[in-house]
């Protein structure tokens, strides 16, 4: 009879699978994100991202995120960061909102080279991070000289 495997040891062991570079950008996003919202940690929910499964041209691709957050100087969004885990820098864009926006909502367009995640991150007033994320893919990159 075999021991079951634990958790963090299957964990463990998927990591292993990926390769070296996988490492290092993992590491390069979550130090990002560290950079944006220090060490609190992010919830799911109260946060949507908005942007194509497939983007034709990585060069434009456009990018919609909203909080659910009534705006009120009692709580409000304080910033929302827009992060890319295979761009060079993991770090898109930053927005800094103040209550006296009608809306928690930020769009942009984004530039990506290649198939990856895009994980959107709000900061609140009270101190709370929400985070979610859409796996993008594109057929023409944008980052091509």
């Amino acid at each position: 009879m075999t021991p079951a495997l634990s958790r963090r040891a299957a964990l463990g062991l998927v990591l292993l699978a990926l390769p070296g570079g996988a490492w290092a950008q993992e590491d390069a996003v979550a130090a990002a994100i560290r950079d944006q919202v220090g060490d609190t940690p992010a919830t799911e929910g109260g946060i949507t991202l908005r942007a194509p499964p497939v983007a034709e041209n990585g060069g434009q691709v456009p990018v919609t995120v909203l909080v659910d957050s009534p705006q009120t100087v009692e709580s409000h969004v304080t910033a929302i960061h827009v992060f890319a885990t295979r761009n060079p820098t993991p770090g898109v864009a930053s927005f800094r909102l103040t209550p006296l926006m009608a809306r928690a909502e930020v769009q942009t367009r984004i530039r990506v080279a290649e198939d990856q995640r895009i994980i959107a991150v709000a900061s609140m007033s009270d101190g709370t991070v929400r985070q979610t994320a859409a796996e993008l893919r594109v057929t023409t990159g944008g980052c091509l000289s």
